[in-house]
């Protein structure tokens, strides 16, 4: 089983608050997760300390059993001293016109 690290939102419209959680790679965003670690309010001052909040043993146990960090939690933990890396960067997306002209280059 495959699990991951990443945020499951709560709040009502226009309000969000995110929860820090370790779920499976399978199951939904806001569906069942294994355990709660952290939590964010984004709607929160970046000097209040109740912004980001992670308990930063359990990111530690979780990271050593194999859970991966989504980008987001990835550098809300660098900021929160759990871990020393950057996340690795995402591909950029490529518009349907550059996926066409590269099956096109690779069928030639």
């Amino acid at each position: 089983m495959s699990t991951r690290i990443r945020l499951a939102r709560g709040g009502t419209k226009k309000r969000p608050f995110y929860r820090i959680v370790v779920a499976s790679s399978r199951s939904a965003r806001d569906g069942d997760f294994i355990e709660r670690i952290g939590s964010y309010n984004p709607l929160l001052k970046d000097t209040d300390p109740k912004r980001l909040e992670v308990d930063a043993e359990r990111a530690k146990y979780w990271l050593s059993v194999g859970a991966l960090p989504s980008h987001r939690v990835h550098l809300f933990l660098n900021k929160a001293g759990v871990v020393s890396t950057k996340p690795v960067q995402r591909a950029a997306r490529k518009s349907k016109k550059e996926q066409k002209e590269e099956v096109a280059s690779a069928a030639a």
